[in-house]
């Protein structure tokens, strides 16, 4: 056997693979026995088929399974050992496949297509900056916040009189046409006209308001659940419709009380307004902080694919995507390229920190983190001591389904991190405190 590489530029490459009879025809002798033995044929007791009428029966389709195995541990040994950085995978010449005569070439030859990557360098150093963005709750934010959350745990009533805000339960009837449905309308008054706020506005039980279905009920998921109607006549449907109403919902605001405090953060965990007020600002800015995090992986990773400099096969990629994926069309192709290499120039990046600077991962910290995620599902620190007994059983039944998909899931989730606060530690990173507006402004950028 012989293979040789036909180096066309830096990142494109052809691979020839020339196969002997003698290559292959051992280990196909090998077959064919071993296929008489277990053979099952009319007319000769079981192991006493000759071989002769093995090979003559499933000769070929032998020598082309002994040979495609051949090929792809011999190809994957030689990308191995010759420290080829691959792009997808080897493409077979598939016009000089076809050509191929099985039945009576005893030598063959194979080629394939390949795309590599060139060796290239990343900057991991002080010099490389970043800013990190902690959001800092201002006045407007907080008071909406407050106002929510007194809402959220506020009380239901049933007022004589609508006013902005109520939800209002009655019947809905098309006016030219057959659609009739009771249902409970739950406004969104900060997205509908205050000619159309003054319309349910000043109702009582019984009245009837006539409206514009799609001035005043905006999304065709929620026209769907309305008027119990299905999808494609809830994206389509225009035109007059009339509710009489039947009841009007309200939500009576809570007070800032004890009894407030409790249930939002439990018995005694807060005693008085200013605490409960911290407390809830604490909170928001916890789960922004959330948000910042994430922010700042996406700009570490936008800022490394942009600075370093690597060359990629892109034609061969749009080639080997396109045969490798039933499902990708030349159209899905075009629009997401870009990010697909992007993606691979991140993924390509981060192997290379994480090989370079031996960033390993061990079963520990892939179970750990399955507990981690499992208690999160089943109630947080409060079930931790409950379910301290079971959580062995529990992590390990979890990383075990989908065939192992769930464990190199995590796995690949925690090298991610380890990577990303590696890089955290190398770069130079700026805090700056920013308000909520200031922080939508720069994500939108």
């Amino acid at each position: 056997m012989d293979i040789t590489l036909d180096k066309k530029s830096p990142t494109e490459a052809a691979i020839k693979v020339t196969l002997k009879e003698s290559d292959y025809q051992p280990n196909v002798e090998e077959k064919v026995k071993d296929f008489a033995k277990k053979a099952s044929i009319k007319g000769f007791r079981p192991g006493k088929v000759p071989p002769g009428l093995i090979k003559k029966m499933y000769g070929k389709s032998i020598v082309v399974e002994e040979i495609n195995n051949i090929l792809s541990k011999s190809l994957s040994d030689y990308i191995k050992n010759e420290n080829i950085q691959l792009i997808g995978e080897p493409l077979p010449d598939e016009e000089k496949a076809a050509q191929i005569d099985w039945d009576n070439q005893k030598d063959f030859e194979f080629d394939y297509n390949i795309g590599m990557v060139d060796d290239f360098k990343y900057n991991l150093s002080e010099k490389e900056k970043l800013t990190s963005y902690t959001i800092e709750l201002d006045k407007k934010t907080l008071d909406e916040t407050l106002d929510n959350v007194k809402k959220q745990f506020g009380n239901s009533v049933n007022p004589e009189t609508s006013e902005e805000g109520d939800s209002l339960y009655g019947l809905f009837e098309q006016v030219d046409g057959d659609i009739s449905n009771e249902a409970l309308l739950d406004l969104n008054w900060e997205n509908i006209t205050k000619k159309d706020q003054k319309k349910f506005t000043g109702l009582k039980k019984d009245d009837t308001v006539e409206f514009d279905i799609e001035k005043v009920v905006k999304d065709p998921h929620a026209v769907m659940h309305l008027l119990n109607i299905g999808h494609d006549e809830a994206h389509e449907l225009k035109g007059k419709f009339t509710l009489t109403v039947k009841n009007i919902n309200r939500t009576e605001p809570a007070e800032l009380n004890q009894e407030l405090f409790d249930k939002v953060f439990g018995k005694d965990a807060v005693s008085s307004e200013e605490e409960f007020i911290n407390k809830v600002k604490e909170t928001v800015e916890d789960n922004y902080k959330r948000e910042t995090d994430f922010f700042l992986d996406q700009t570490i990773k936008d800022h490394f694919v942009s600075k370093t400099k690597m060359e990629i096969p892109e034609e061969f990629l749009k080639n080997w995507l396109l045969r490798t994926n039933e499902n990708i069309t030349q159209a899905d192709l075009d629009k997401e390229f870009d990010e697909y290499v992007k993606s691979l120039k991140w993924d390509l990046i981060k192997n290379k920190i994480a090989e370079d600077n031996e960033i390993k991962v061990e079963n520990e910290e892939v179970v750990d983190r399955a507990k981690s995620m499992i208690l999160q599902q089943l109630g947080g620190a409060g079930a931790a001591e409950q379910l301290k007994d079971h959580m062995d059983a529990f992590a390990d039944n979890y990383l075990k389904a989908e065939n192992g998909q769930n464990y190199m899931k995590v796995f690949t989730e925690v090298r991610d991190e380890k990577i990303v606060n590696f890089i955290k530690e190398k770069v130079t990173i700026t805090e700056k405190k920013v308000d909520v507006e200031g922080f939508k402004k720069i994500v939108e950028k």
